[in-house]
């Protein structure tokens, strides 16, 4: 009995720190959902490592402002639309365009996430079930309907913790998922290294994708829905130290787990000259290299990464409306209610036209960059007043990390501008 108590306590060790994860979870839900998984897979297979310097800017930049906006909601006691709309000069415009903006991009990623893991589950019934290839468009829908009505109804039990154990589960299960599929397929390392070297690919779609990198790894709403879930968390001025932990944690596990997924298509598809374009390429191309058990993992793992984003997705609307009101969300409301209902319809329109969800996957991900901008200077703005911090100061590393992202922000906006021109 007492050979086997150190092991029992390695076990219970590893699953309280795994359950004791902070906010980050849902920085790392929102970020790497099946729009994360979908761009590093196609820039993989596209492009090799070539993006891998715009994934580790973008996290950079995501783990200053998860920090910044962190430490603002613990020192005011405010979250940061409320606090918008209460001391800057155009702040209800601001929080209103901001609101607008990231619920927009957000829905219709929703759209994508919800057509990508319907997909992906028809593609492993189809493997088994043989004669389900006919009535494709009737299984998709159906189990499309299904997982948004599930998630809905989950959504009821409405409390804070609940939504962070289920967020533990699947993305726990997406690194695993990712990390294993590495381990049949690996970059080369002189890939990695040239992939460190700022350079945007010079071929049609390349601006699109870059912009979609930052639109689903630097995600506006993963920073502003911080203050409520730190609050929600039930942390106070006394938290600052693990506040700076969290951040720093979620965004070094964004940066190992998508440069995980984008390494596993390069490994697997570019050096073969494959293209993903369909969710059924992931498979078709992946299997001849990797195998069966790898497919069947790498699947395991993109359909959870698509589950863990639809909480957070189905959220951030009724978020950021209770943090402009009154900084405070009641999930057992009846706005909090109606509000998702009508995220649940529209996710559900992608399958429902039969869209191809990988392309509107990447587009909300390009959608998501516009409002970047205006996110990053709302907080240089608060955290610079001398009324709304009073004695505290944000040290001069903060602010210049802060100012580098909004000038990389502004540059990728431009970008997206330019790509969605291309585009359209």
């Amino acid at each position: 009995m007492e050979a086997i108590t150190p092991k029992k306590s390695l076990i219970k060790k590893i699953i309280a720190i795994i359950l004791g994860f902070g906010p980050g979870i849902f920085a790392i839900g929102y970020t790497i959902g099946t729009g994360s998984v979908t761009s590093m897979i196609v820039a993989g297979s596209k492009f090799n490592m070539q993006l891998l310097w715009v994934l580790l800017l973008s996290c950079l930049f995501s783990g200053i402002l998860m920090f910044a906006y962190g430490n603002y909601a613990l020192i005011t006691g405010e979250t940061a639309l409320y606090g918008f709309k209460k001391h800057l000069k155009f702040g209800k415009v601001l929080a209103i365009l901001i609101i607008v903006g990231i619920t927009f991009g957000q829905w219709n990623s929703l759209m994508g996430i919800l057509g990508i893991s319907s997909n992906i589950i028809f593609e492993i019934l189809a493997i088994n079930f043989e004669g389900l290839s006919a009535f494709k468009y009737e299984t998709v829908l159906i189990t499309a309907i299904v997982i948004i009505v599930t998630f809905y109804l989950l959504m009821l039990v409405g409390k804070y913790t609940f939504f962070e154990k289920i967020l533990v589960i699947f993305v726990t299960l997406m690194g695993v998922s990712f990390v294993l599929s590495l381990c049949f397929v690996q970059p080369l390392p002189i890939d990695v290294v040239k992939g460190l070297i700022p350079t945007i690919p010079e071929v049609p779609g390349g601006k699109m994708l870059v912009a979609a990198f930052v639109g689903t790894t630097m995600a506006a709403a993963t920073f502003l829905s911080r203050p409520l879930f730190v609050k929600g968390k039930g942390w106070t001025i006394k938290n600052l130290e693990q506040q700076k932990k969290d951040s720093i944690t979620a965004a070094i596990l964004i940066f190992l787990i998508s440069g995980t997924i984008m390494a596993v298509a390069s490994g697997a598809l570019f050096h073969e000259g494959k293209v993903v374009t369909q969710v059924l390429d992931m498979a078709n191309t992946l299997e001849p290299v990797a195998g069966k058990w790898a497919v069947t993992i790498f699947f395991f793992g993109a359909l959870s990464a698509g589950l863990s984003s639809i909480f957070p997705c189905l959220l951030i609307a009724p978020l950021l409306v209770a943090d402009y009101q009154s900084g405070t969300l009641d999930t057992n409301s009846r706005q909090f209610r109606i509000i998702t209902a009508i995220a649940c319809l529209v996710a559900l329109i992608g399958p429902a036209f039969g869209a191809n969800p990988i392309e509107i996957q990447i587009l909300s991900q390009v959608f998501n960059v516009f409002v970047l901008p205006i996110v990053v200077l709302g907080i240089i703005l608060m955290l610079s007043s001398k009324k709304v911090m009073k004695d505290f100061k944000t040290s001069l590393g903060v602010y210049m990390g802060m100012y580098a992202a909004l000038f990389f922000s502004l540059v990728i906006s431009y970008n997206g501008i330019l790509a969605l021109l291309d585009y359209f």
